[in-house]
C-alpha cells in the first residue's frame, strides 16, 4: 500500500563540499520526492555523537562523528509516497562501489565512509530524525 510518509535525508559533508546539493536535490524531485524544509548547517562533534548514537557500539562510530561535523551538511526532509523506501532505493547501497547505477552514492559517492547522502530507514528513526534537526 502507498501512503505518503516523511524522512529525513542529509547531504553530507563531502557532497556538500564539492558543490553537488543541487544535483542531489534534483533527483529527489525526479523521484516524486517533494523537500518539505530544508537547511544548510554545520553540527559539532557532540550533536553528530548524539544524532548517531544508534551505532555507538561499531567500529566506525568515532569516524563517522567526526565526518559528520567536518563541514556543512544541508538536512532536508523529503515528503512522498513511500518516501522511506524509495529515499533508500535512490540513495543506493552504502559502499558506493556496490550500489546499483543511476543513485545517487553510485554517482556521487567517494567510498564507503564518503558516500554523499544520509536518509532515515525506518518510520520510528525518521520521526527522531527530523525532530533532532527540524525542533518545531
Amino acid at each position: 500500500m502507498n501512503k505518503i510518509e516523511q524522512t529525513l535525508s542529509i547531504i553530507k559533508p563531502d557532497a556538500v563540499e564539492r558543490n553537488l546539493t543541487e544535483n542531489i536535490k534534483n533527483m529527489f524531485e525526479k523521484n516524486n520526492l517533494v523537500i518539505k524544509d530544508q537547511k544548510k548547517i554545520h553540527i559539532t562533534k557532540d550533536e553528530a555523537a548524539d544524532f548517531y548514537k544508534v551505532h555507538q557500539s561499531k567500529p566506525f562510530y568515532n569516524d563517522l562523528c567526526n565526518y559528520l561535523s567536518s563541514g556543512p551538511i544541508v538536512v532536508m526532509i523529503l515528503e512522498g509516497e513511500n518516501a522511506i523506501s524509495e529515499n533508500r532505493k535512490l540513495m543506493g547501497a552504502t559502499d558506493p562501489k556496490k550500489a546499483d547505477k543511476n543513485t545517487i552514492r553510485k554517482t556521487y559517492g567517494i567510498s564507503i565512509d564518503k558516500n554523499s547522502v544520509h536518509g532515515s530507514d525506518s518510520i520510528e528513526n525518521a520521526e527522531k530524525e527530523i525532530k533532532f534537526f527540524f525542533k518545531d
